[in-house]
């Protein structure tokens, strides 16, 4: 399908408030962006950079908590990093909360940011969410 996400299934449940978590390179400045395009709710959340291990919890709380991992290699590549594995893999450990809790596990590795939209947005019609309304021009975006 191009250029446009089909929504399916019985919508029982209000567009939800996205949390986005993972490490540095993974897409979630990308999918917050085309999410809140959509007119939804998003928090890209800076868990990977936190010791509070459940700080994504304290400061947003969201409905629904997405997870989108990338290899160091990938992230590395994405976002021009100029880190080591041993930097990584600290991301890793400070997001285990994050990934034990997530609602939905993305590995980006190989996909498009559209194929990654995509998917969540499949998944949130699974789970009966609502589409939101997407933004009049000129709307403020807001969830960072």
């Amino acid at each position: 399908m191009k250029g446009k996400v089909a929504a399916t299934g019985p919508k029982n449940k209000p567009p939800p408030r996205i949390g986005l978590v993972g490490p540095c390179g993974a897409g979630k400045s990308t999918l917050a962006r085309a999410l809140r395009d959509l007119g939804y709710r998003v928090h890209h959340i800076a868990q990977e950079h936190s010791h509070v291990p459940d700080m994504w919890q304290r400061r947003v709380s969201p409905d629904v908590l997405v997870f989108l991992d990338a290899s160091f290699e990938t992230s590395t590549r994405r976002r021009n990093l100029h880190w080591t594995r041993a930097h990584y893999e600290a991301q890793q450990r400070r997001l285990a909360h994050a990934r034990a809790h997530a609602d939905l596990y993305i590995r980006t590795d190989d996909l498009t940011p559209r194929q990654v939209l995509e998917r969540i947005l499949a998944w949130l019609d699974q789970q009966g969410y609502a589409r939101p309304q997407p933004p009049g021009p000129g709307a403020e975006k807001t969830g960072h």
